[in-house]
């Protein structure tokens, strides 16, 4: 799928001294002996080594996500032998690798993989299934990146393989063309259920395992196949998936953990949430968001992901469009596709992404940019020192979001075209070719902008938005914007006395702040995180429901008396109530306002479905 910085250095001699089919395959085998006890035995044969030690490495980073994560810290058991069986020194030069050497051109690398979290990063392993995130799984070696792969996995008895990799029946292997694509290529192993259908000439299908029936899996994979319509009228048409096939690779077990994530020709799709109710209604979200991923970074791709780098952090500029318009997308599709209604779209994606640009310190603070280029802080990374993100940092899935949703609502009103033109003129000039599984034309933000200015057919409009909106921090004027649509922004607690604050109730009865959001009450009164409130009004503030009756006695703008235990002693503060701060959209209809013709016909052609 994509090249790595490693190949670029050092491997070109041999990628390009024999074609790569001719390349002797790196050939894998997946077993599970101690399943029950969350382990793997792992074998990788690598053939026609050069002289040398060959540098075998576990990856640190995995495709569509952007922190360190040091997949070795679960590999033990190590050993390597060469083609005789004779037993190979290996010598470990950082935490990450290996070095074998005194081979004789065969290295046999065998290690135990432990592994009990399902989701799209690592691996999960038990007795029912293995759900497995390739460079959480397989080690690689370096400068042998181009060499294409062959996976045997030794299954127990009623599972079945759910993958992009492209199954090969006469070896009983499933094969990748080269490393990039094999780490891209998350596989679920187990009893699968599978539904499959045609969808503009490809096969789309969806391998999932889960505890419920029947007909809730065939009633999810028909709103799924609503999803797909839709994203592919976004679009203009579907992508040319590799081998003809798109995988929804769904693990929907009690022991998984919330999670979805795209890949070339699949996605991971991971939750202990049921395929009925509200669980289904979460769990489409994540697959219309995986879904327009196909598109939008897989294909339409940052030119600072290319090639991924699996040794180290990837850190993109961009990730406010490769995620963040994705996160629009991903609701807007199951309004289009009648999944929600118009009141359930403004309540489960309007309001979320309006109330945290306008209400986000971080993001009167700084960019879109800056806030993609945090991404190895934020993604999943892991750290045990506290930060200060709560005042610095709003998600990019969600300025992201907030700014595509503000930029198709003003390319509608001003400019008579929309943010799906924009989409496809982008996959038309920088998405639709393609070349050795990986884009040809990845895009740098110069061209996100120029093809903003094609569109719009006004570059002064183009250069302006990037410079308030993607480089800088203005926020957009969303009672405006959203008005023509007949909706608008207002409180959800209109007049309601407010904290503003995180609070954390003890068992004795006192609470412990969290982080205290710049100009909120308690930090305007200098308090902050781990202070902890004895008293509100001489009382003790019990539990949460107590203490929302106090507020209830109150309007915003009282001065209240708050006894706390701080870093300095106790004292007693005066606090200045707000209004709670929380922001709901809502259609005029919802607010009891009359809709006009005009903007029932701008909600509709904003909000219909677009699928033939």
């Amino acid at each position: 799928m994509r090249k790595t910085a490693a190949l670029l250095l050092l491997g070109l001699p041999l990628a390009f001294g024999r074609p790569a089919a001719a390349q002797a395959p790196v050939q894998y085998s997946v077993a599970f002996p101690n399943a029950v006890h969350h382990e793997a035995r792992v074998t990788v044969t690598f053939t026609d080594v050069p002289a040398g030690p060959l540098q075998v490495r576990m990856a640190r980073s995995s495709p569509g996500r952007y922190a360190l994560h040091e997949f070795a810290k679960n590999v033990y058991d190590v050993q390597a032998t060469d083609s005789k069986g004779k037993t190979l020194s290996v010598d470990k030069p950082d935490p990450y690798g290996w070095n074998v050497t005194g081979h004789d051109g065969t290295v046999r690398f065998t290690y135990t993989l432990f592994g009990d979290r399902t989701d799209g990063t690592y691996a999960g392993i038990d007795s029912r299934h293995a759900h497995l995130n390739m460079p959480a799984t397989l080690a690689f070696a370096r400068d042998l990146e181009q060499r294409p792969a062959e996976v045997k996995f030794e299954l127990p008895q009623g599972w079945t393989v759910a993958s992009q990799l492209r199954p090969d029946a006469v070896k009983g292997t499933y094969f990748a063309p080269h490393m990039q694509y094999l780490m891209d290529s998350p596989t679920s192993l187990g009893p699968q259920q599978v539904r499959s259908w045609q969808e503009q000439g490809k096969t789309i299908e969806m391998q999932v395992l889960h505890d419920g029936t029947a007909a809730e899996l065939d009633a999810f994979a028909n709103q799924t196949k609503k999803v797909v319509k839709e994203a592919a009228a976004v679009f203009g048409g579907l992508p040319d998936y590799d081998f003809g096939r798109y995988t929804f690779v769904a693990n929907y077990l009690p022991q998984t953990s919330g999670d979805g994530m795209e890949h070339r020709n699949s996605t991971s799709l991971t939750s202990n949430r049921p395929l009925r109710g509200s669980g289904a209604l979460d769990n489409l979200g994540t697959v219309s968001h995986e879904f327009f991923h196909s598109w939008n970074v897989e294909r339409i791709r940052p030119k600072d992901l290319e090639p991924f780098d699996f040794e180290r952090a990837n850190m993109s500029s961009g990730l406010w469009f490769a995620e963040g318009f994705t996160q629009y997308y991903g609701e807007l599709l199951l309004r289009r596709a009648g999944i929600y209604t118009d009141e359930q779209y403004c309540q489960e994606a309007l309001s979320g992404l309006v109330g945290a640009m306008l209400l986000s310190p971080g993001a009167k603070r700084y960019s879109p940019v800056y806030m993609s280029q945090q991404a190895p802080f934020v993604d999943a990374a892991a750290a045990i020192d506290p930060n200060n993100r709560s005042n610095t940092y709003l998600s990019y899935y969600y300025i992201g979001g907030a700014n595509a949703l503000a930029l198709d609502l003003e390319l509608r009103q001003r400019y008579k075209t929309d943010l799906d033109t924009y989409m496809r003129t982008l996959w038309q000039q920088q998405g639709q070719f393609q070349s050795n599984y990986a884009p040809e034309k990845p895009y740098t933000l110069q061209d996100l902008q120029r093809v903003l200015g094609q569109v719009a057919k006004d570059t002064a409009f183009a250069g302006q938005f990037f410079r308030q909106h993607i480089y800088g921090h203005e926020l957009p004027k969303y009672e405006e914007l959203l008005a023509p649509a007949g909706m608008l922004v207002r409180p959800a607690r209109a007049g309601q006395a407010s904290l503003a604050a995180r609070l954390q109730f003890n068992a004795d009865s006192s609470a412990t702040l969290g982080t205290t959001s710049v100009g909120s009450p308690l930090y305007t009164a200098g308090l902050d995180r781990e202070d902890v409130l004895l008293k509100f009004e001489g009382q003790k503030p019990t539990n949460a429901k107590e203490m929302q009756k106090r507020l209830a006695a109150h309007k915003p703008g009282d001065v209240v008396q708050v006894e706390v235990r701080a870093r300095d002693g106790i004292r007693t503060v005066p606090v200045t109530l707000v209004e709670d701060p929380a922001l709901e959209v809502v259609t005029y209809e919802q607010a009891k306002k009359p809709l006009t013709k005009a903007q029932k016909k701008f909600r509709e052609a904003w909000l219909g479905s677009k699928a033939k």
